[in-house]
This record gives C-alpha cells, sequence and structure tokens, in this order.
C-alpha cells in the first residue's frame, strides 16, 4: 500500500508538472500572438543585461588566467631545462661550480613558488568568485517561469469574472491560485531584485584585488630572479677572469642595413652578394696598362699610397729621361723598393708614325690623382653629408683620399662621371662609398 501510495505522489507530480509546462506554453503564445498582455519589469531586465554582461567577463578573465598559468608553467621547465645544461657543461674543477648548482635550485624554487602563489591567489579566487553565478542564473529562468504562471493565473481569473455566466467557486478558486502564484514570483523577485546589483558592483573589488595580487606576485619574483641571475653573472665574471687566456673573442656580424663607417666595415649589398674580400680589394686597386699615363705621370697603387706612389713615378720618369736603357732598370729597381706587388710598364701610342700621348690626353679630362674607373651594382643610399647618393648604373671615378690615414675598410673616394662632366668641381661633387656595392670596369 505503501508502495502503491508512493507511486501515486509521483504520477501526481509528474502530471502537474506537464500541466504548468502546457499552460506556460500556451500562455508564451498567446503573449507574442498580443492576445495577452505580458508582465514587464525594465529595471530587473536591465539587472539581468548586467549579470550575463559580468558572466562573460569573468569566465574569459578565468579562461586568460589559466591560459598564462600554462605559459609560466611551460616557461618555468624551460628555464630548468637551461640551467640543467648550464650545470652539465660546468665542468667540475672550474671555480664556483657549487653556486652554479645552488643558483640552480634556488631557481626552480622561485619559479614554482610563483606559480603556486599565482593559483592560490589568483585561479582560485577566480573560481570562487564564478562559482556563484550558475545559482544565481537558475533562480534568474525559475523567476521567469513563475512570471508566467503569475501572468497565466491573472489572465484565468479575469476571463472567469467577466464571463456571462459566473461561477463562484471557479472564480474563488482562481482567486486563490492567483495570490499563490503572485506571493511565489514576488518573493523571488525580490531576493533577485537585492542579489543583482549586489553583484554588479562587486565586480569592481575583484578585478581590483585580482589583478593587484598578480602585479604584486610578478614583481617579488622579478626582483628575486634578478638577484639569482645576478649571482649567476658574477660567477661566470669570476670563470671568464681566471680563463680569459683561452676566450674565443665574439664578433657581431655587420647588419643589413646602410654601412656604417664608425665601425670601418660596410655591409653586404641588398641582393646579399658576398662581401669583397681583402684579396680582390688590393686587385682592384692594381693599374691595368691601357689606363696607365705615359712616362712622367704618377699612378698610386690605392688611395693609401698616393704619395709613395707619385714619388716612385717621378723617379722612374726622372732615369728615363737621363738613361734610356739604363732608365728602365732603375725603375723597376725603384718599383720593386716602393711597390712590390706592382710591376708598373708604359706603352706610348703611335699615329701615323708619330708617338702619342693617348693615356695621357684621355686622363687630362679625369679629376686629379684619377686611380680608375667602377660601376654601381647595386642602390646606395648616403647617410651621411660626406657621402655619395648612387643609382645601379652609375659610374664613379675613383680618387685618392688626401689624408690616407681618412680611409677607412671597404671604403672608397670618387666623384660620380656625370657629375664631373657638368661641373668640374672636385671639392662639391666628391664623396665616399662603399667598395662592395661596385664593380670596377677601368
Amino acid at each position: 500500500m505503501a508502495e502503491l501510495g508512493s507511486k501515486g505522489v509521483t504520477a501526481g507530480k509528474i502530471a502537474s508538472n506537464v500541466q504548468k509546462k502546457l499552460t506556460r506554453a500556451q500562455e508564451k503564445v498567446l503573449q507574442k500572438l498580443g492576445k495577452a498582455d505580458e508582465t514587464k519589469d525594465e529595471q530587473f531586465e536591465q539587472c539581468v543585461q548586467n549579470f550575463n554582461k559580468q558572466l562573460s567577463e569573468g569566465t574569459r578573465l578565468q579562461k586568460d588566467l589559466r591560459t598564462y598559468l600554462a605559459s609560466v608553467k611551460a616557461m618555468h621547465e624551460a628555464s630548468k631545462k637551461l640551467t640543467e645544461c648550464l650545470q652539465e657543461v660546468y665542468e667540475p674543477d672550474w671555480p664556483g661550480r657549487d653556486d652554479t648548482n645552488k643558483i640552480a635550485e634556488n631557481n626552480d624554487l622561485l619559479w614554482t613558488d610563483f606559480h603556486q602563489k599565482l593559483v592560490d591567489q589568483a585561479l582560485l579566487t577566480m573560481d570562487t568568485y564564478l562559482g556563484q553565478f550558475p545559482d544565481i542564473k537558475s533562480r534568474i529562468a525559475k523567476r521567469g517561469r513563475k512570471l508566467v504562471d503569475y501572468d497565466s493565473a491573472r489572465h484565468h481569473f479575469e476571463a472567469l469574472q467577466t464571463a456571462k455566466k459566473k461561477d463562484e467557486t471557479k472564480i474563488a478558486k482562481a482567486e486563490e491560485e492567483l495570490v499563490k502564484a503572485q506571493k511565489v514570483f514576488e518573493e523571488m523577485n525580490v531576493d533577485l531584485q537585492e542579489e543583482l546589483p549586489s553583484l554588479w558592483n562587486s565586480r569592481v573589488g575583484f578585478y581590483v584585488n585580482t589583478f593587484q595580487s598578480i602585479a604584486g606576485l610578478e614583481e617579488n619574483f622579478h626582483k628575486e630572479m634578478s638577484k639569482l641571475n645576478q649571482n649567476l653573472h658574477d660567477v661566470l665574471l669570476g670563470l671568464d677572469k681566471q680563463y680569459s687566456g683561452n676566450a674565443f673573442p665574439v664578433k657581431a656580424q655587420p647588419s643589413d642595413s646602410t654601412p656604417a663607417k664608425a665601425n670601418k666595415s660596410p655591409s653586404p649589398p641588398p641582393d646579399g652578394s658576398p662581401i669583397t674580400s681583402p684579396e680582390t680589394k688590393t686587385v682592384n686597386h692594381e693599374l691595368e696598362p691601357s689606363t696607365l699615363e705615359a712616362p712622367g705621370a704618377s699612378i698610386p697603387k690605392s688611395p693609401s699610397q698616393p704619395a709613395e706612389a707619385a714619388h716612385a713615378g717621378a723617379e722612374a720618369a726622372g732615369s728615363e729621361a737621363a738613361a734610356g736603357d739604363e732608365a728602365s732598370k732603375t725603375e723597376a729597381d725603384s718599383g720593386s723598393s716602393s711597390l712590390p706587388a706592382v710591376v708598373v710598364e708604359t706603352f706610348p701610342a703611335t699615329v701615323n708614325g708619330t708617338v702619342e700621348g693617348g693615356a695621357s690626353s684621355e686622363r687630362a679630362d679625369m679629376p686629379p690623382g684619377f686611380l680608375f674607373k667602377v660601376q654601381a651594382m647595386h642602390d646606395y643610399t648616403a647617410t651621411d653629408s660626406d657621402e655619395l647618393q648612387l643609382k645601379a648604373g652609375d659610374v664613379v671615378l675613383v680618387i685618392p683620399f688626401e689624408n690616407p690615414e681618412e680611409q677607412d675598410e671597404g671604403w672608397l673616394m670618387g666623384v660620380k662621371e656625370s657629375d664631373w662632366i657638368q661641373r668640374k668641381e672636385l671639392d662639391q661633387c666628391r664623396g665616399v662609398f662603399p667598395e662592395n656595392f661596385t664593380e670596377r670596369v677601368q
């Protein structure tokens, strides 16, 4: 009998719930069709909008905080592996071995403590903060259902009152159901009207406390980590001092930007062409027979040797004027003493049996001290007032530096051929440029 009674109660409750759902569905349809009025509370609806926004922001913050903690964990593992590598390569007989082990141990403890404090003071607090939202969300949904029940009871009671044939018993029962539905709805509504604004206002203090905790933990962590890094630096500095004689210098590679004359090393051309080697630079400064002057002119081997080359040329010319074949021998001897890597021979040109100074006439149109011609293979943008602006294809007449000590490695002095032909003003047209942006053509 007890089981039958229990089953009867359960069946009756299920039937009641089904009836409520049908009644609510019918009431919503009537409200949407405009055949029944709907009770609205604009103030509560605004509170619900704020609640949904607050829940969305909190959920995103929780997600990002978990991502941040995962990154801290990954950084901890990476730092741990790096310190383990240092311990492996640090030989036992090197000074500071025990100090490096201690630093590695403290490093690991510091990362672990930082991660754990973030979990305790930020993530768990975040979880507690969001833990109150599901219950309130379900109560908001239940309040909505009770509001529909209240509207349905109200409409039913009004319909019975306005009916042509009134049934007092039904009216009394409908009024009783209306009062009951109104009471249930108002109790839930009052509670939510108090809780939702309070919850909305609490977000400011929560955000402040959360981010203050994270910022404070990060600050302390970086302070302690900075001390460990300074200790490690001191240990490695002591190691460097003891083995400084065996250290290998590490030189910075030139950048891909415009060449800096301060480091005396121009950067490579834009297309990645290899920088001209020192051997190639020496060959580029050697003189071709077709561009040599007639006897008596001086041709320097390179911009850094104008005075020496001029002296050698003058000596050779004087010897040739004094004694024919013997002058050639004297010139060779003087050349070997001043320019041991270059042998200069001159060949006077003849036209209709007459000796003409062809090379001399050609160089008469060149700037003083002209050495050779080069052609720009790449564009070069000048970065200083004493540099030449080059475009691919420009021909440059190379001349020696006035002061050889001012010449930086990989840089040449010259004037663009077009500027020289138009102006013939060396002081205003000349400038320096990187040699590896050009190719010798004469």
